[in-house]
């Protein structure tokens, strides 16, 4: 009899140790993507608490990768609020056939799936329990079509609950971004993102501060209306890199309420293209 009696196989077991058992080994629970996708990396982009902009740092990445000419794709995981479609200008709903679920693209190319784009109704609010939200974040990844893709980029809902679990547990996460904001409490926020990537073995690429600053309007000075950053601080006791530190900028709200996120110039996340380049 094995020395472990839990085994499933220890009742037609006659080796005496489990050591190099094949039952022994813990089994993936990795999900095959589409057989109609080559995606050849998975970025998630994670926060500890929500408003801090995370939807916003996913889209900026998305389109920076676009520009320098990656094709790009984002899953919208945030199932209960969807924002992603929107940010884009993509309206309608996404069709299916024999092989999977088609992606919607903007009119530069990034390709989209989010729930908003399988309701009739975008303002519909989805009421779904965790599990079934997971299920239905999962099934993006196995069902959807997405064709030839250098990175997609997976906007996760904030926190630490079913959600980033099932996409850490399920999708083959090359490493994540977390967003924060100069709040006193963001150690604590970054941290818990941090640590629950560390549990499931997955690298974190670094951190990107939003609302950083106010640029005034008349005379240019960066006003910190949330107080002085702690980010270079955080960063450097994780032993994680600062990726970039967005403003706060009506401009940039007003584009992505217009469909039109694409057109933001934003070169405060070159140092984040660079490490999505090398991996």
């Amino acid at each position: 009899m094995p020395e472990n009696a839990n085994c499933s196989s220890a009742s037609s077991c006659s080796k005496t140790s489990c050591e190099g058992c094949p039952s022994k080994e813990p089994k993936s629970m990795l999900e095959a993507m589409n057989a109609h996708s080559n995606i050849k990396h998975v970025i998630g982009v994670v926060s500890g608490k929500g408003g801090v902009g995370k939807s916003f740092v996913t889209a900026s990445l998305a389109a920076l990768m676009a520009k320098a000419g990656y094709k790009t794709g984002i899953l919208d995981a945030d199932i209960t609020g969807p924002s992603i479609p929107k940010m884009f200008g993509v309206k309608g709903q996404v069709i299916g056939d024999e092989t999977g679920m088609i992606p919607l693209e903007s009119k530069e190319g990034i390709k989209i799936m989010s729930i908003n784009l399988l309701m009739k109704d975008e303002e519909a609010p989805v009421v779904w329990r965790g599990p079934v939200i997971a299920g239905a974040v999962k099934q993006f990844w196995t069902d959807t079509c997405w064709g030839d893709i250098d990175y997609l980029f997976v906007d996760m809902p904030p926190g630490t609950g079913d959600v980033p679990l099932t996409v850490f547990q399920s999708l083959p996460v090359n490493g994540i971004i977390i967003v924060t904001s100069p709040q006193e409490l963001v150690q604590m926020i970054v941290k818990k993102a941090y640590n629950m990537a560390n549990m499931m073995h997955i690298p974190v690429l670094g951190v990107v501060e939003n609302f950083s600053f106010l640029t005034c309007p008349d005379c240019g000075k960066e006003i910190k209306i949330f107080g002085e950053s702690k980010i270079e601080e955080v960063s450097k006791t994780l032993g994680v890199k600062l990726l970039g530190k967005l403003p706060l900028n009506p401009a940039y709200a007003e584009a992505a309420d217009k469909g039109v996120f694409y057109d933001i110039d934003n070169t405060y996340l070159d140092a984040a293209r660079e490490i999505l380049e090398r991996i």
